[in-house]
């Protein structure tokens, strides 16, 4: 049997209890962070509570080697955790999809994921999100505008946005949400410079919920204006970013009271 486990958002206390009897059951248990991480707890912690020894995968052992598939042919029953919901990353699903051909058993124990936590605690409404994007770490030769294109998009269409943050743990880089809105600024900017102002429509303006540490107890959501909330300290990883579309009452009360957007936004209704 090979298991795919969901952590859940923070720490070793997210797992469900059908999570935990299942890395209790288990021969050997594999696990990959580099799709998502949990800042609240350690290996030890988890080794401590399911009560055996974790084999953390670099992402070739995972992606290349599937060394936790090696074993599952070998009729041992293995699991397989990450952090979040095991199945939100692609490469997971494509594990998957590889086991039921190869005739593995399998079951997949969800955890809470950003993908809903996100938007439930920036109190937009879930129904009105349009498409995720991901800003990543840019480099000299890789900065693509999609991220920026792709809020643009649900906002034309009255769709809030997720943003989800670059992640690179084997570097211990963690993108923040300063870093997010940095990034679309320049990406505004540079679309002014090559004559595109008609595209160019998230700017400093733009109302912009930064999101950070969802699932800890200290959890931070601060709305505001991407010009006020660009300087604002969110503290450590991880962090993501909400861009609402046309508000609904409820939602902009919301924001008002729970997120310290500014009162102005309710006279926009």
């Amino acid at each position: 049997m090979l298991y795919f486990v969901g952590l859940g958002l923070f720490d070793e206390k997210d797992i469900s209890l059908k999570g935990l009897k299942a890395l209790k059951s288990v021969e050997i248990v594999y696990a990959e962070f580099f799709t998502s991480h949990l800042f609240g707890s350690s290996f030890k912690a988890i080794e401590e509570l399911i009560g055996k020894e974790i084999k953390v995968l670099n992402r070739h052992e995972v992606e290349e080697e599937n060394v936790f598939m090696k074993e599952a042919i070998k009729g041992r029953d293995v699991a397989l955790i990450t952090g979040g919901d095991p199945l939100i990353a692609t490469t997971h699903t494509d594990f998957l999809v590889e086991a039921k051909k190869k005739g593995i058993e399998t079951e997949v124990i969800h955890g809470s994921s950003i993908l809903s936590s996100a938007p439930g605690i920036s109190g937009l409404q879930a129904y009105k999100f349009g498409k995720v994007t991901t800003i990543p770490f840019p480099d000299e030769n890789f900065f693509p505008q999609s991220p920026y294109m792709a809020i643009a998009n649900n906002l034309l269409n009255d769709a809030h946005t997720l943003v989800l943050l670059d992640i690179q743990a084997h570097k211990n880089r963690y993108m923040t949400v300063n870093q997010g809105l940095e990034y679309l600024m320049k990406v505004k900017d540079d679309l002014i410079s090559n004559g595109k102002d008609n595209e160019a429509i998230i700017d400093e303006n733009t109302l912009a919920i930064g999101i950070a540490r969802v699932g800890s107890k200290d959890v931070v959501v601060r709305a505001d204006k991407i010009g006020e909330l660009i300087d604002f300290d969110f503290g450590g990883p991880l962090h993501c970013i909400a861009i609402p579309s046309k508000l609904h009452i409820v939602e902009a009360e919301y924001l008002v009271e729970v997120c310290g957007a500014p009162r102005e936004i309710l006279d926009e209704i």
